[in-house]
């Protein structure tokens, strides 16, 4: 593999920034420091003025997605590809079993779509289901194949929403293997009523999505989901939290001394609710998604609990859908494919209106778009950090360099962009991925099969912890 010196850039990591030179081979990094030298037939690069950053982790995609009758645009070769070109260079996917399907013969299915993947990838696994064989399984996910997380839709009633008994089921699962559950917080009866009722309304339109799908609808099942973790003493992620009222229960949670995790979609930070008024259909379909865009002031509450700790990650909810397929719900929004694009706009987002506006320093943003995910589902250092050791996934940022968003330049195989037209400033000049350039100033080098699947080893020391801590709170009579 070929060796790659970094010259010149200002080095950023989660905890402080600095002056140095990055070397890397045989995609690792082997040294970070001044002066360094280039050895013979390694390619340099120019950073001066620019920041290099770990390469960015989107734990929230959505890749060759089959949903509502379609299949997404994205398969995990051109997904992965799009995010390259936007410094990210890992993606955490997630497996979603049909119910009653077995889970491990849904896994295998994805982990061969998957390898196409130009970039390395991981997977969450979705608990559609309960039963003997799903437990047994989850086992095996966490002790042969390094899957350290389940999801569970709250969502999606009569498909894949899970109703409280497989939540508790699956959570006190997840304590006992060392596996973070995470939760899609939206309560799925209130939804399926709402979607009759106003449909009773004659409100067919995309502007009826967000009706049926108001913030408290969101808080509830957040408050319910964090309420059951903490009886079975198990930590919780919560993602693409959208609203106050979903953001404010895990800051009470936390508030307590509840390990509540928080995820924010970037377009969420950014986007609101009146795109759904748009009287093109076609425009506003675009942007249906679940939870849906919120009115603006959520948007801010969302970016304060970034900056004080309360949300951790910035994700995207990659999941694109063209014209034709969201015209499924022409005359019925409740059959628009639920979805929308963002894994090449992340990074440059958050950069622009976090970082450039003050909300947010540079190792703040390293932190929400790698350090925090590669903690929270145990790849860290491994991913995540600029050190020696760690994988030689790196972005080389121009906080100078410009941009206008549009589906017109996008890598990504949708043909919308929900940040379409937005202007930003920060955007990455190259993309390295195991030690490779893959990305050049508008030159994507993506090759199809080189991504590795990341297996990510559970938390058995602080589970065993809270194992322990439960136990001592029952009381002796009652654990006999």
């Amino acid at each position: 593999m070929s060796s790659i010196l970094i010259k010149g850039g200002t080095v950023v990591n989660a905890d402080r920034s600095f002056s140095a030179d990055v070397l890397t081979q045989d995609g690792k990094i082997i040294a970070v420091g001044e002066n360094l030298t280039a050895p013979a037939g390694a390619t340099v690069v120019d950073a001066l003025g620019q920041y290099v950053m770990p390469g960015g982790i989107d734990p929230h995609t959505h890749m060759q997605l089959p949903f509502m009758g379609t299949t997404t645009m994205d398969d995990f070769f051109t997904g992965t590809a799009a995010g390259m070109a936007g410094g990210t260079t890992t993606i955490i996917d997630f497996v979603i079993p049909n119910p009653q399907q077995n889970i491990m013969e849904a896994y295998q299915t994805w982990r061969g779509w998957a390898e196409k993947a130009a970039s390395d990838y991981s997977f969450h696994m979705a608990i559609t289901w309960w039963d003997e064989s799903v437990r047994r399984d989850m086992g095996t996910l966490v002790q042969n194949e390094g899957v350290n997380s389940f999801k569970h839709f709250m969502a999606y009633k009569n498909a894949i929403m899970c109703d409280d008994e497989t939540l508790v089921n699956s959570f006190k699962r997840c304590m006992e293997l060392g596996a973070m559950p995470t939760v899609h917080a939206e309560n799925g009866e209130l939804v399926f009523l709402l979607q009759k009722q106003i449909a009773e309304m004659g409100i067919m339109g995309p502007e009826g999505h967000p009706l049926s799908r108001p913030p408290t609808v969101e808080g509830e099942a957040a408050n319910r989901a964090i309420a059951i973790a903490e009886v079975l003493n198990v930590p919780i992620y919560v993602v693409h939290v959208s609203c106050i009222e979903a953001a404010e229960a895990i800051a009470r949670a936390r508030a307590r001394g509840q390990r509540v995790y928080g995820e924010v979609l970037a377009g969420h930070l950014v986007v609101d609710d009146s795109v759904y008024r748009h009287p093109d259909f076609a425009t506003a379909a675009a942007h249906v998604m679940s939870p849906p865009f919120r009115p603006k002031g959520n948007q801010e509450f969302l970016w304060r609990g970034l900056q004080s700790g309360n949300l951790h990650t910035t994700a995207t909810d990659h999941c694109t859908f063209c014209a034709a397929q969201k015209a499924a719900g022409k005359d019925d929004f409740s059959k628009i494919p639920n979805g929308c694009g963002g894994v090449e706009e992340r990074m440059a987002v958050v950069w622009d209106a976090g970082v450039n506006t003050g909300r947010l320093t540079p190792s703040e943003f390293v932190a929400v778009t790698s350090a925090n995910t590669a903690k929270l589902f145990n790849i860290y250092p491994q991913k995540g950090s600029v050190s020696v050791g760690a994988d030689a996934d790196l972005v080389v940022w121009d906080p100078a360099g410009t941009k206008t968003l549009s589906a017109k330049t996008q890598f990504s195989k949708g043909d919308f962009n929900i940040f379409e037209g937005r202007a930003v400033k920060g955007i990455p000049s190259h993309t390295v991925s195991q030690g490779e350039l893959v990305f050049v100033r508008g030159d994507l080098r993506a090759v199809k099969g080189k991504g590795r699947y990341v297996k990510r080893a559970p938390f058995s020391a602080n589970f065993a912890a809270n194992k322990l801590r439960a136990e001592t709170l029952v009381p002796s009579a009652v654990r006999r």
